[in-house]
């Protein structure tokens, strides 16, 4: 029965107390099974028809899904616009990106031509501008000059002297991107079949903004050299960064002013315009394409004032016109890039599906997980072909692309055809444009990223943990390379998650008078313990890794040494039984002396003389005899309870002092009720936080019932799930001497049971059957 008076806050709640059995029978648990039989899936699984067969290939290829049903009237004039905008975006990027990849400019706008295409048909998002990004292309350039160093390719002559085949030399790297970009498409792809899209859970918010920051901070010292001019050495491994910054200072006073210029007038345009774009995003109806605006003025400036004669200027030279046929990769470069491909694949798709999704739950429609890695590895398993590097989506783009007015990703299609028109006709005009100016267009759109600092002291204030798994991520990425940080960060990770539930919050909780609610006696000052009564509660999942410190803190908790306690009894039962040997050879003694007198008497019957001074003497010995008998009180202890422990229960390894008596002797089942208050005599576990249960902490929690019980405390568990308690059933945790009367609903049941059964009378606590709240 229950009364609400909403307007008081205020209700009333009157049940009997229910343990698990009652519960089962009140609320009718049910036996039945809704989940259908193995053979059941098979036969569902195989059955066949039009509308399964229609979803089933809707699903995979989701572009038959919503393009039959687009709408021209709404959607075609945003994605007109927006992709028209993405296009631009994506030619000086493109370019600028490849540099990065240490591969030729023109390499970038394949990359930004193919994989959008393979999106367009297999992906789930409708905002996303998936292409070339910055840290994929730092992530590939550090392998291409990992696998392809200029050393390798120096010819005319020896000891590092003489000039570098950069033909041969970019041509090999190309190879190299291929094959790793295939590899981690395929990597994709695979995961994306076996449902494995929950992976990127296991990247956390912290990681993922850890790492790009770090890989920011890559990318910028990367390209400080073509701002300046200089020609640092190539550095790999851990610590490559701090060396390639260390020669980068260095060569410092051999700047090349022309390029400097170039590249500080270059920067503070882009700086300019992108804050102007910033200030009145709500007022211009696109932003001014300035990246695309620069990289042509300086184009001009550098074809007609002669720079690249004059000054020596790094330019992009070559973009060959048209579109080259598609190869295969090498294979056989698979063994020797496998590791740095997962790493793609996995940070490729963290940085896409988190887009994917921030965009999807602001316009109100679902990505599906699985599917962005399916799309994602065919853009790359595809493109690989084309001689593209890997791909994911871009931060910037798809800002544009959703401000711009994009609905579909029928944008990606004409951000995609533009592109085309510049490789196919006017990619070759570019060949004077300024490397230092790809430069600062990458400098400035790391400026994202480079905000991600902020992230430090806001985790400083709200989560101490997550800050320990941003910095670790950022450092391990700058000491370690992308690669190996990102391996560093993903266990680091992981370990938090280890500790956090090693190390949980244990508590003792306390009765609020006048309520149901039992909390932490540490926190809540009103929080009273019930006297003889003990609720201990884990602030996280019992299993395999805690379950040990679980019952330390248990013991810790409680006051109760459970090792020291039954050490204790099984002293007084050693000592109870070398006592009852003595008095058994004692009473083996007397019985002789007993047989011996019975014998005398019986040959007096038979005539036999004895004098009388021995009847005299067997007469005062057996007058001691029964004297000594009575006066002694002998006990026996074939009626006293049986104190020897069971196999499993001497192997406990244990052991205790006297410190028990107290509560033994007020659980020796006499004097239960009287003594409820003057020790403790229940411990109730609360495990209302426990999810699951492995069968190490089944066998902790049976452990716990049988030790404890071995001293005389009672053991109850409260607030246990369903899904608990049929593990537990499975396990073989129930048995007589623990049945499922010892599960109750909530603590505050166990508490009622608990006072009940004992008759307390002394205790005045403020609960009963009926409790206000």
């Amino acid at each position: 029965m229950e009364k609400v008076d909403f307007s008081a806050g205020h209700y009333l709640v009157q049940r009997e107390v229910l343990d698990e059995v009652r519960l089962d029978e009140v609320a009718q648990k049910g036996t039945w099974t809704t989940k259908p039989t193995l053979s059941e899936r098979v036969k569902e699984s195989l059955r066949c028809s039009v509308p399964r067969l229609k979803h089933t290939v809707q699903s995979w290829v989701p572009v038959l899904s919503w393009l039959p049903h687009y709408s021209f009237r709404e959607n075609a004039i945003g994605d007109l616009i927006s992709g028209c905008s993405v296009g631009i975006m994506h030619l000086p990027q493109g370019m600028a990106y490849a540099l990065l990849a240490s591969l030729r400019p023109v390499y970038g706008l394949y990359t930004s031509l193919f994989p959008v295409l393979v999106y367009f048909i297999f992906g789930t998002s409708r905002h996303i501008s998936v292409g070339t990004f910055a840290v994929l292309s730092i992530m590939i350039g550090g392998v291409t000059e990992r696998l392809a160093p200029d050393g390798d390719f120096i010819t005319n002559g020896t000891n590092g002297t003489g000039d570098v085949n950069i033909d041969a030399r970019d041509e090999y790297r190309v190879q190299i991107a291929c094959s790793l970009t295939i590899l981690a498409g395929i990597f994709q792809v695979l995961l994306g079949v076996v449902r494995f899209g929950f992976v990127v859970n296991y990247l956390s918010e912290p990681l993922v903004r850890g790492y790009t920051t770090g890989s920011a901070c890559h990318v910028c010292v990367s390209q400080l050299h073509y701002l300046f001019g200089v020609s640092p050495a190539r550095f790999t491994g851990p610590l490559s960064l701090i060396y390639l910054l260390v020669d980068i200072c260095r060569l410092l006073p051999e700047t090349k002013v022309p390029e400097l210029v170039v590249s500080l007038v270059a920067l503070s345009v882009l700086i300019v315009v992108k804050e102007i774009n910033a200030c009145y995003r709500q007022k211009l109806p696109l932003p001014i394409p300035i990246e695309l605006i620069v990289v042509i003025v300086a184009t001009i400036i550098t074809y007609f004032c002669g720079l690249r004669s004059k000054y020596s200027i790094n330019v992009v030279g070559e973009i060959p016109s048209g579109l080259k046929a598609p190869r295969t990769p090498d294979v056989t470069l698979f063994s020797n890039v496998i590791g740095d491909a997962f790493a793609v694949a996995i940070v490729g798709y963290a940085i896409n599906i988190s887009l994917g999704k921030t965009f999807a739950l602001k316009h109100g429609y679902k990505v599906d997980s699985n599917q962005e890695l399916v799309a994602l590895g065919l853009s790359n398993t595809v493109g690989s072909f084309f001689q593209c590097y890997s791909v994911t989506s871009s931060l910037s783009r798809s800002l544009v692309q959703e401000s711009t007015g994009g609905k579909t990703q029928v944008a990606g299609v004409i951000s995609s055809v533009i592109v085309l028109i510049t490789i196919l006709k006017i990619g070759a005009l570019f060949e004077d444009l300024p490397k230092a100016v790809l430069s600062t267009i990458v400098f400035v759109n790391l400026k994202g990223m480079f905000k991600q600092f902020m992230d430090v002291p806001m985790l400083w204030k709200t989560n101490k943990v997550d800050l320990l798994v941003w910095l670790v991520t950022f450092m391990s990425t700058i000491l370690l390379n992308l690669d190996l940080g990102l391996a560093v960060s993903v266990g680091f990770s992981m370990l938090t998650v280890i500790f956090r539930t090693q190390l949980p919050r244990y508590s003792i909780l306390g009765h609020v008078s006048g309520t149901d609610l039992y909390l932490d006696i540490d926190t809540y000052k009103e929080a009273k313990e019930i006297p003889g009564i003990k609720i201990f509660r884990s602030s996280t999942t019992i299993y395999y890794t805690n379950a040990e410190v679980y019952l330390e803190a248990l013991q810790e908790k409680s006051g109760i040494d459970i090792g020291e306690l039954l050490m204790a009894k099984k002293k007084r039962e050693a000592k109870l039984k070398c006592k009852e040997k003595k008095e058994k050879k004692k009473a083996e003694k007397e019985k002789k002396k007993q047989k011996k007198a019975v014998s005398l008497k019986e040959s007096e019957v038979n005539g036999v003389n004895v004098s009388a001074e021995l009847k005299e003497e067997r007469s005062l010995s057996l007058t001691e005899t029964s004297t000594n008998s009575l006066s002694k009180g002998q006990v026996n202890w074939a009626y006293q309870h049986d104190t020897t422990m069971s196999d499993s229960d001497s192997d406990t390894g244990y052991h205790g002092d006297d410190s028990i008596t107290q509560v033994s002797d007020v659980h020796s089942g006499k004097e239960k009720g009287p003594a409820c208050g003057s020790g403790t005599h229940s411990i109730v576990l609360d495990i209302s936080t426990t999810s699951f249960v492995d069968t190490v902490a089944a066998k902790t929690l049976k452990n716990i019932f049988r030790d404890f019980g071995e001293i005389g405390l009672d053991i109850y568990l409260a607030g246990c799930q369903a899904c608990v308690v049929e593990q537990l059933e499975t396990a073989g945790f129930f048995s007589e001497s623990i049945p499922k009367s010892r599960l109750f609903v909530t603590v505050h049941d166990a508490v009622l049971h608990i006072l009940h059964k004992l008759g307390c009378t002394d205790i005045a606590l403020d609960v009963s059957c009926t409790t206000q709240m």
